[in-house]
């Protein structure tokens, strides 16, 4: 054999010997590149066979389309957490998330007070306890499943009182995952009202259970 070519072939082993003593070593692999979620994108968990991934995130930001003096407008909402909860609160409302509170900033005597119902509620019970409620506000009405076209036409229960100190609703809502909710309104006559009842019927619209 020529001597050249074989000493090109003992070099070239003994290279190969090297690169697979390195690549047979303990050295740790390099780390894997830190993926990070867009602020804006929702994420999901991988699904198992005995447990469902769990629901995504909801944006922090929604437009609504709402009906004001100047026609009707989509008009941003931030999203709030409550207890057990969350919705989308425009601007010029405010949340107590504590309370379960939402309000008009300005004046905060226009009002919704929301409550998160167990899963075995009792509507009649409810209803007769909303009524009792809003004798002291004026004379009662039930529009429950006459609202149609209105943000909260899927409320199992729509009492409303309506005196001389202004609109109270008394309502049991479902929201789309099952979730019962008792929301007691209280809107009173004056410059705000109009202000008040259709932003705040829209957030209400948005409420959804966090389990």
């Amino acid at each position: 054999m020529n001597p050249r070519l074989s000493a090109f072939i003992k070099i070239s082993m003994f290279v190969m010997v090297l690169s697979l003593t390195a690549c047979s070593g303990t050295a740790e692999p390099p780390a894997s590149p830190e993926i990070s979620t867009p602020a804006n994108e929702e994420a999901t968990a991988p699904e198992t066979d005995n447990e469902q991934a769990p629901e995504v995130t909801r944006p922090q930001s929604e437009n609504f389309e709402l009906m004001t003096g100047e026609g009707n407008q989509s008009l941003p909402a931030t999203l709030h957490q409550g207890n057990g909860f969350s919705l989308y609160v425009f601007e010029k409302f405010a949340f107590d998330a504590d309370k379960g509170r939402l309000f008009l900033s300005g004046n905060p005597e226009y009002e919704v007070t929301i409550e998160a119902l167990p899963a075995n509620y009792d509507l009649t019970q409810l209803k007769t306890e909303g009524n009792k409620e809003l004798e002291e506000r004026g004379e009662v009405s039930d529009f429950s499943g006459e609202l149609v076209e209105h943000p909260l036409g899927s409320a199992e229960l729509y009492l409303q009182a309506s005196g001389s100190e202004g609109i109270n609703d008394y309502m049991v809502w479902k929201s789309e995952t099952g979730a019962a909710f008792l929301f007691r309104l209280h809107n009173p006559k004056g410059e705000e009202a109009s202000d008040f009842a259709g932003p705040v019927l829209v957030s209400l619209s948005t409420v959804k259970s966090d389990s």
